[in-house]
């Protein structure tokens, strides 16, 4: 609910700022007390006078203005939360750095409310190491985001980039602002990227897994209020805060991390990418090329999923994953039976979009219920669409 809930919405220079028109009439709709700030460049797309008469207050947009109060510690006070939609590339990199050099950014640094962050702009300045690394310190910083999406860009291109929809961006606001505690005392355990299985001591067994969605999921089942334990393999990730980290290399080690905390944990969650085949055996020392190339023999590693099924104690949910190239939902429902699974989070692996070593996905999640396809998303949304589903299939056990 955001009946009289205060809101600073930022609109910064971006194409998109005509969806901040609809935004704003949705929030008053919603109950909310709106005030608009918006940057010069916006102010090209948009007219102040727009957003005025939508939110029924005057919009703010320069810094020195004449006025009685400070309007950027004005508005830091007022607020309960800050959106800015749409945020260009530019806008981040002011954020991330601290900069302020006008009312927005000024605004931004002065304000301790909850910041929500829809980014728009064309995909390569999305995909760009700088916007990635300016995006990655906000989150780390508290920052939530909404999108971006695919779709239709300005410059004619179908691909990322395009501003999150003002219901999108509502419903995260809402998410905000009334936080779900729905997993509180419940205790989690998520598995979470690749495992090395080992040749020699310099040559290993290994897949394509980044733990970006294991991660994503360690992170929203602790902002629920659940109690998480994360046995992750080998990433570049950084520890998500307030969450128990077990780290491994192998499969071998996998399984006996997640047996041993098995009758601890009330959800286990398994996105956890573990190698299907080990070496049958390592070498001591490193192999040297002899040029008569090399025979590698392979054995099958335990399956971890399968034995936690079978130690499944009443009342426990399972959630196995299913990263396929092929036939993805028959496969993905041979699961849920064969590993005794409650939730099967089925992804197509072969897309460049979504899966590995990207920062969104694409899921279809299968119970014997049914089945219910989330569309393209960041991997911290998906993340909650999965939690989501734990939580009916808690409370329906």
């Amino acid at each position: 609910m955001l009946k009289d809930k205060q809101i600073v919405l930022g609109v910064t220079g971006g194409i998109a700022a005509y969806k901040a028109c609809d935004l704003t009439s949705r929030l008053v709709k919603a109950g909310a007390k709106v005030r608009v700030v918006l940057t010069e460049n916006a102010m090209k797309f948009v007219p102040p006078l727009t957003f005025e008469t939508l939110s029924g207050n005057a919009a703010s947009t320069d810094t020195f203005a004449p006025r009685r109060e400070l309007e950027h510690i004005a508005l830091a006070k007022w607020a309960d939360a800050f959106v800015i939609a749409p945020a260009t590339a530019n806008c981040l990199a002011k954020l991330a750095g601290g900069i302020a050099d006008d009312l927005l950014s000024t605004t931004a640094l002065a304000m301790t409310a909850p910041l929500l962050i829809a980014p728009a702009m064309n995909s390569n300045m999305w995909r760009h190491p700088a916007t990635q690394a300016n995006m990655q310190t906000l989150i780390e910083r508290g920052a939530k985001t909404v999108g971006p999406g695919v779709g239709r860009l300005a410059c004619g291109d179908d691909d990322v980039g395009r501003m999150a929809e003002p219901p999108e961006i509502v419903e995260a606001l809402d998410a905000l602002l009334n936080a779900k505690r729905d997993l509180e005392g419940v205790r989690v355990m998520v598995t979470a990227g690749p495992t090395v299985e080992r040749i020699d001591p310099v040559r290993y067994i290994t897949n394509r897994s980044t733990g970006k969605m294991g991660y994503a999921i360690a992170e929203a089942a602790r902002d629920r209020g659940a109690e998480v334990a994360l046995v992750s393999g080998p990433v570049n990730l950084a520890a998500p805060k307030g969450v128990e980290l077990v780290s491994i290399q192998s499969s071998a080690d996998l399984c006996a991390a997640v047996l041993a905390r098995g009758e601890w944990a009330d959800v286990v969650i398994q996105a956890a990418a573990p190698a299907d085949f080990t070496p049958e055996t390592t070498a001591a020392s490193k192999i040297k090329k002899t040029g008569e190339g090399m025979t590698l023999r392979l054995k099958n590693t335990i399956d971890i999923a399968a034995e936690l099924g079978k130690r499944k104690h009443p009342g426990q949910v399972l959630v196995a994953f299913a990263a396929e190239t092929d036939d993805m939902i028959e496969n993905a429902k041979g699961k849920l039976s064969k590993k005794n699974a409650d939730l099967v989070v089925a992804n197509d692996v072969s897309r460049t979009d979504a899966g590995f070593g990207v920062d969104t996905n694409a899921v279809t999640l299968i119970t014997a219920q049914g089945e219910t396809a989330l569309p393209l998303m960041r991997k911290r949304d998906a993340a909650d669409g999965i939690l989501d589903a734990v939580v009916k299939l808690r409370q329906g056990k």
